[in-house]
Formats: structure tokens, C-alpha cells, sequence
């Protein structure tokens, strides 16, 4: 009877350090998982070689716990700011993509010269809501820079004339105003919304552009961005300076090749 008894105190004691145990692993975990925050982020869809020109369909999106990503994890709101861009490292399939394996102006809460690739400059350049295409460039945009200067005229001595020419092409904005990427990642509705307002926006170029858009400005030629595709990465070569004459005699020319080549109307040849 002794042993009987002994060997239910057993059970009886084995069952209640079971759940005892249990139950503190379950509070563990629940203490656990509380202080964790699950955020979303952008991850690769593929497996995708250092060098890869990144697409949206390389894109996917997956929870992470915020604390394994910091701060350099791109969040699905900035996904269209790295397609066109290349990647720096190798990404396998349903791996998070952070902003440093990423060829963007863009590296984390850094001031703006880290932001700079080696060997690149910082330039301001002034804009208004015209020459910034309505205000609605952003940075990590691309833009081409068209400059207005008052030349001396080929036609009569002494003379000036208004022309216009494309300065720089396929040039990344870095900040407009004082809103950097990281800036613009992070804003709320209200910081973005203001962060729209601005009259400068901050290019990165090499030092001799640094030197032709510093003496654009200083002979008071206007300059005026034009907003590219983030995915084309094309460079149009012999593009003509515009002033009247030229006009006059390519108008025609420009428009018949828009209605073919952009239009593509057949009746045009």
C-alpha cells in the first residue's frame, strides 16, 4: 500500500512540474512575442545575382520582426524607388532587401555626403514649380537637366539670342529641399505633403558637371528638370540646340516623327 501510494505522489508530482513548466514557457513566449513588432518589408521574389537590374517583378514582400532590420529595410511603400536601380550583392529568394544592397543614394540615418557614391558631388540646384515639373519630383528620381542661356547671336553682331540644350541626362535627385530618401521613407501624411513644397532640389554629379551646372546658374540661365522613367536607362546622343531658327525649321519634322514614332499612326510615313 506504502509503495502504491508513493508511486501516485510520483505521478501526481510529475504531471504538476509538466504543467508548471508549461505554463512558464507559455508566459516566457507570450513576454516574448510581445515585445516583438512584425513589420512588412520588400524581398526578393527570385534569386538575384549582384548587378541585376531590379524589376517589379523581382519584388515580393514579406513580415520580419522590426528588430532583425533596423532601420535599413525598405518597406513596401518605397519599393518603386529601387526598380531600374542595380543591385550591389546577391539576394536569394524571400530574403529582406536593405537599402545598402541597393545602388542608391541612400544609406541609412547618414548625413547627406554618405549618401554620395565615391568619387560623386553634391550640387543645389534652384527650381520653381514649373522647372520641377509641378513639384512632384522626389528623391531617388532620375531626371535629364535642360538649361535656357542668353548666347551671342550667330546671325547679327552684337546680339543675343535665347537657346536652349540639354545639359546633363540620367542624373539622380538626392533631396529636394531639405527631404532625403530616408526622410521621405519615414514621413507621415503631413511631413510628406510638406516636404512638397520646396525650391531646390540636390543632384549628384561628378566634380567637372559640379563645375558647368555652378556656371549655368551663375550666368543666370534657367534650368529646368525632366522626369525620366526609373527604368530607362538610355542616352540620346547628338541632341540639337534649340533656339528660333532651329524651330523654325525642324517644327514640322518634330511633329511628323511624334505622330509615326510615339503615336504610331499608320497613315503617317
Amino acid at each position: 500500500m506504502k509503495q502504491k501510494l508513493i508511486l501516485l505522489i510520483s505521478i501526481i508530482s510529475g504531471l504538476l512540474a509538466f504543467w508548471l513548466t508549461g505554463n512558464y514557457l507559455r508566459n516566457e513566449r507570450a513576454k516574448i512575442m510581445g515585445s516583438t513588432k512584425m513589420i512588412w518589408v520588400v524581398a526578393a521574389a527570385t534569386d538575384m545575382p549582384a548587378g541585376t537590374i531590379i524589376k517589379q517583378t523581382d519584388l515580393g514582400k514579406m513580415q520580419v520582426d522590426q528588430k532583425s532590420v533596423g532601420n535599413r529595410a525598405i518597406l513596401p511603400e518605397s519599393w518603386k524607388d529601387i526598380v531600374g536601380k542595380k543591385l550591389l550583392f546577391s539576394i536569394n529568394r524571400n530574403e529582406p532587401i536593405q537599402w545598402s544592397d541597393v545602388d542608391v543614394p541612400y544609406k541609412g540615418k547618414s548625413g547627406l555626403a554618405e549618401m554620395l557614391n565615391t568619387s560623386m558631388r553634391a550640387i543645389s540646384i534652384s527650381v520653381d514649380s514649373i522647372s520641377s515639373v509641378s513639384g512632384m519630383i522626389k528623391p531617388n528620381d532620375r531626371v535629364d537637366i535642360l538649361g535656357t542661356f542668353m548666347f551671342p547671336s550667330a546671325r547679327a553682331d552684337g546680339a543675343l539670342e535665347s537657346v536652349t540644350l540639354t545639359v546633363l541626362q540620367d542624373v539622380t535627385i538626392l533631396a529636394t529641399g531639405q527631404t532625403t530618401a530616408l526622410k521621405t521613407a519615414g514621413a507621415g501624411a503631413q511631413e510628406a505633403a510638406t516636404a512638397r513644397s520646396y525650391n531646390t532640389v540636390t543632384v549628384e554629379v561628378t566634380p567637372r558637371e559640379a563645375e558647368l551646372l555652378v556656371f549655368a546658374q551663375t550666368v543666370k540661365g534657367r534650368l529646368t528638370l525632366a522626369l525620366r522613367n526609373p527604368a530607362d536607362m538610355s542616352f540620346v546622343n547628338d541632341l540639337p540646340t534649340i533656339n528660333f531658327e532651329h524651330i523654325q525649321k525642324k517644327l514640322p519634322e518634330m511633329n511628323h516623327l511624334r505622330q509615326r514614332d510615339i503615336r504610331h499612326k499608320k497613315d503617317v510615313m
